[in-house]
């Protein structure tokens, strides 16, 4: 028989940004296809996610080189670097996943997805300008709990808990895992492969083999690479969140911040209802 086989799909995270080994990133998904199968005959592992994507890189560019690989198990953690854009389109960002996630549920790949904490929170930002970017990852974070539903995805639920709050979990740039975070995502995601009965081999361990960086190195990196990342990332975003700030403390002071809450929840079900009416629609002879 031959090995089973594993390939990771996402952005910076499933890359492995946070944990650096050697010149290189290992992250979660390294660690969890050591554990996917026994020693003796390990599974192949393929990473293809790069720093900076989003649905359209993962639809367009990774999704054909990954099926060309006939995985077991496809990981899709993506859409945070979506809600960091001024295209972002959930309509759109639904499609795109709709269309990954049936193209390889029907080669008979495994799905493993994620929810994910909105990055205005783990970055700290004002009100203002979080609550717009919260509302945007709930919404992708609703639209990957349905389709993960109906695809019968392996799901973990990574957008809320206790380990957001812990430090110690978190590189030095806030925004991604540090080592402790990537091996609690190793690990959780194992527990429920282990459940699905597809993971055969050891667990990951929990235990960190670097310490956790500084507080001087966090500010080191935010004085340093963190504000060209910041900066790289706000070049088309910030003009818009800016007017997103402005509707917000506008809504907020006539006490009608709900009508944001309404319209962002109408915009999923719509995106939604139009996945459901394009897959029901018969073949046309």
């Amino acid at each position: 028989m031959r090995p089973l086989r594993f390939v990771a799909l996402g952005d910076s995270l499933t890359e492995g940004v946070g944990d650096p080994v050697g010149e290189g990133w290992r992250g979660w998904a390294a660690l969890l296809a050591d554990g996917l199968a026994p020693a003796d005959a390990p599974a192949q592992f393929v990473n293809f996610a790069v720093s900076g994507a989003q649905t359209r890189d993962v639809l367009e560019r990774q999704t054909p080189a990954a099926l060309a690989v006939r995985p077991d198990v496809a990981s899709v953690v993506i859409g945070v670097n979506d809600t960091l854009r001024c295209t972002f389109d959930i309509h759109a960002v639904a499609a795109r996943l709709d269309e990954v996630y049936a193209a390889f549920t029907r080669q008979g790949a495994m799905l493993l997805t994620a929810c994910l904490p909105d990055p205005g929170g783990m970055l700290g930002l004002p009100g203002a300008l979080a609550r717009p970017l919260a509302r945007r990852q709930r919404a992708v974070n609703t639209v990957v709990h349905a389709l993960s539903e109906r695809y019968g995805a392996v799901h973990l639920h990574a957008a809320e808990g206790a380990w957001l709050e812990e430090r110690a979990m978190w590189s030095a740039d806030r925004l991604h895992p540090g080592e402790r975070g990537h091996r609690q995502l190793a690990v959780r995601f194992h527990a429920l492969l282990a459940e699905a009965g597809i993971a055969t081999g050891y667990a990951p361990s929990e235990q960190p083999e670097f310490p956790v960086p500084t507080r001087s190195a966090s500010l080191w990196w935010m004085a340093t690479a963190g504000t060209g990342w910041v900066a790289r990332r706000c070049t088309d975003l910030l003009p818009q969140l800016l007017t997103l700030a402005a509707d917000e403390i506008r809504h907020r002071a006539r006490g009608t911040s709900a009508r944001l809450d309404l319209s962002a929840s109408h915009a999923v079900a719509s995106a939604l209802a139009a996945l459901s009416v394009t897959t029901e629609q018969p073949d046309v002879a």
